[in-house]
């Protein structure tokens, strides 16, 4: 998980500042240097994590802090704020012209991963009903124009290559055909090197001015880690960038890249990929990525996944189905798939406040563990046994257990545990016999813990 190492060290410095109560200027700056050294060890620049400490220890260790109520809660405070303006406090998104097509320019080293990245911005602007056009333009990496089809394809968008011809007349062409196709959005993926070189950069330079592009976004791998802040210079430099797409972000524990980036290009980071899946892509906010860095959870993006992935209409059916005829083993199963499209249950767990720093990936390797074998319990049951538990006998459990690949007290302990799901439901009134207002409000207060639309918790 990203900044795992850098979100742990700074909890522990909080924490033996709350410890002390009143603070004291040397108790300040002790914590500042502890800060500095978790900052450096987590890739972020010298530089950058110099400005960062001057700023904070300057706010911090101010008259009004030191002689507060709560010092430790202010210092935390200052350093949240300051987290923030070094990710950037402006706008990430991007703005789409009155006249269409908006043209994105996918620009980076080979291996940073644009092609996939590319995709991914596809989908997340298909979802936003936009009419989203792939364009290949990397004919020198082998078989990469294979692979932007290929990730099209899963995506649901359609993708512009004419072969290993000039990246120019490629280009040129595929903005006429967005026209004519009522593409109102074109992404181009362009060639990358292992190493920034006058050739790569004078065809890039080439293409920018046939297309005119209303975005060249680069994508950065956060594993590169404070090269990524020279990469970003050069291709800024040479093209002008507008945003930064970070990539394999859930990779690098230590994430210094993002509290680069910004401070030394002055380019905002725009996306950050969180996983290998194509809906595992997120807008950056600056202001999220401190809560997550100080284990203050993130919320808002894990609402925002739940929107975007659980099936409203699915949802509510589940709703209606779990007030008339009460939640079985099926119902489960179904929400178990759907809690899975939000990510690992280590991204879920981090977005909790609370659980981000607590949660270790033993914890959260077990959870997945957990899922994969109720899911494997349940799939080994007929339609009759997931409908009504109850007739589900010692021999159907062996039975289960060895379709499962689990022993019989894994079984028993589902049975138990969903027992005591169904008698929770019921003292809320869904599925249940209660009716009235206070039926309602129980109805009400249970869907409200349940996320809304009916979704259960794991």
């Amino acid at each position: 998980m990203a900044f795992e190492g850098l979100s742990d060290k700074l909890s522990g410095v909080f924490k033996r500042l709350r410890s002390r109560g009143r603070l004291t200027e040397s108790d300040v700056k002790e914590a500042m240097r502890e800060v500095k050294l978790a900052l450096i060890e987590a890739d972020v620049s010298y530089k950058v994590t110099k400005d960062f400490i001057s700023k904070v220890t300057e706010r911090a260790i101010g008259e009004d802090v030191l002689k507060s109520l709560t010092p430790a809660q202010q210092v935390i405070k200052i350093v949240n704020e300051e987290l923030i303006s070094l990710m950037g406090n402006g706008d990430p998104k991007i703005n789409f012209p009155s006249k269409p097509p908006c043209i994105i320019m996918m620009v980076g080293l080979q291996g940073s991963g644009k092609t996939t990245h590319a995709a991914k911005l596809a989908k997340y602007f298909k979802a936003q009903d936009k009419r989203p056009l792939l364009v290949g333009c990397d004919v020198y990496r082998p078989a990469a124009i294979d692979q932007l089809k290929i990730v099209g394809e899963k995506a649901g968008v359609p993708v512009f290559e004419m072969g290993q011809i000039d990246p120019r007349e490629i280009s040129k062409k595929a903005l006429a055909y967005a026209k004519d196709y009522g593409h109102d959005l074109v992404i181009i993926d362009t060639a990358g090197r292992l190493h920034i070189d006058e050739e790569l950069m004078q065809e890039l330079i080439d293409v920018k001015e046939i297309v005119q592009p209303h975005e060249i976004m680069l994508v950065v791998d956060a594993m590169t880690g404070q090269d990524a802040v020279n990469v970003a210079t050069s291709f800024d430099e040479a093209l002008g960038i507008d945003g930064v797409l970070i990539s394999k972000l859930d990779s690098d524990t230590r994430g210094g890249a993002a509290l680069s980036v910004l401070s030394v290009t002055g380019k905002p980071i725009k996306f950050v990929g969180m996983g290998e899946k194509l809906d595992e892509f997120e807008l950056f906010h600056p202001d999220r990525m401190a809560s997550r860095i100080l284990g203050m959870g993130d919320v808002l993006t894990l609402i925002e996944k739940a929107q975007q992935t659980i099936d409203e209409e699915d949802a509510m059916k589940l709703a209606n189905k779990m007030q008339k005829q009460g939640f079985d083993l099926d119902d489960l199963l179904a929400q178990m798939k759907q809690i899975k499209k939000l990510g690992s249950m280590r991204s879920i767990l981090g977005m909790i406040p609370g659980l981000g720093n607590k949660i270790g990936d033993a914890e959260s390797e077990a959870s997945e563990k957990a899922l994969k074998q109720t899911e494997a319990i349940i799939n080994s049951m007929t339609i009759a046994e997931r409908r009504k538990p109850s007739i589900i006998n010692p021999n159907r459990k062996r039975r289960i257990a060895a379709g499962s690949g689990t022993e019989v007290s894994d079984v028993n302990k589902l049975l138990k545990q969903f027992e005591q799901m169904q008698k929770m439901m019921k003292q809320f009134g869904i599925g249940g016999n209660l009716h009235g207002k206070k039926a309602k409000m129980n109805r009400a207060a249970l869907l409200k813990g349940l996320g809304g639309n009916g979704s259960f918790p794991m």
